[in-house]
């Protein structure tokens, strides 16, 4: 009887150890570099509020983070820093009504070397100002409002010359933080982080010199049935959320929506 017992015993412990383990729920977040700082508080007070929860954020240029999803990279979120970039994906098919928009970016010269507080695009043309750091217009949207911002100034021509091109707009700001650079067109939320606003002063380069830097949210098809997912999803939106994102210079939608151009 024992040894009958002893094999029933063991069959099981085989078979629980066969069965296969179910995978914990995580969750995947692409997000646009200029939300370097703002995401990494919005994330604190989410995984505050859900112990243990397995969040993974990577930064960087939201145009190639559209390239990536299309070629099926495991993304579950998608955070752009151009909405028209998550409309593309929806259209397509690889992710999931609605876009959300979530804020309106600024774009800013800013400086570790000089007094970019009292600075106008004018002033890059000086010869103090040897190199200019802007992100890639061509797949990063604040580089290419960067572009249109000096192209409208009618500096464009004259200072191509001086400029350096990063990935993305946080590599921009990092190529003025380590002296490559003497002034650098970045995202307000990069300039008022804690980081950036010890090292250096910013000014706002006027609105009306390029097209809003209009952004948004959307959850990629991957994503679909995922709790986690949708969690942040609604977190983000919440007040305290918004209360954050306004900190780091962001215009939320609904203030947008009521300014005059």
């Amino acid at each position: 009887m024992t040894r009958i017992l002893n094999a029933a015993l063991v069959v099981l412990i085989l078979a629980l150890v066969a069965m296969p383990v179910q995978a914990a729920e995580a969750l995947r977040i692409a997000a646009a570099a200029d939300l370097k700082f703002c995401m990494d508080e919005l994330l604190a007070g989410f995984r505050a509020s859900r112990a243990g929860a397995d969040v993974e954020v990577t930064y960087g240029s939201s145009g190639n983070f559209k390239t990536q999803i299309q070629q099926g990279a495991p993304f579950d979120l998608y955070f752009s820093a151009d909405i028209a970039y998550p409309r593309e994906l929806v259209a397509a098919n690889l992710a999931l009504p609605p876009v959300q928009p979530y804020a309106v970016g600024r774009i800013v010269l800013w400086s570790a070397q000089l007094d970019a507080s009292r600075m106008t695009l004018d002033d890059l043309k000086a010869a103090q100002v040897r190199r200019i750091a802007i992100a890639a217009p061509q797949h990063a949207p604040y580089g290419k409002r960067a572009e249109e911002a000096l192209r409208a100034a009618g500096l464009w021509e004259q200072v191509q010359p001086k400029l350096v091109f990063g990935e993305n707009v946080a590599q921009a700001a990092q190529f003025v933080q380590s002296g490559n650079a003497q002034v650098g067109i970045i995202a307000l939320s990069l300039a008022l982080s804690p980081e950036l606003a010890r090292q250096g002063g910013y000014c706002l380069i006027p609105e009306s010199l390029h097209a809003p830097l209009e952004q948004g949210f959307v959850m990629t098809r991957r994503a679909a049935g995922n709790s986690l997912s949708q969690a942040f999803a609604d977190y983000v939106v919440r007040q305290e959320a918004r209360a954050i994102m306004a900190r780091y210079g962001f215009v939320l939608p609904d203030a947008a929506a009521g300014r005059t151009p």
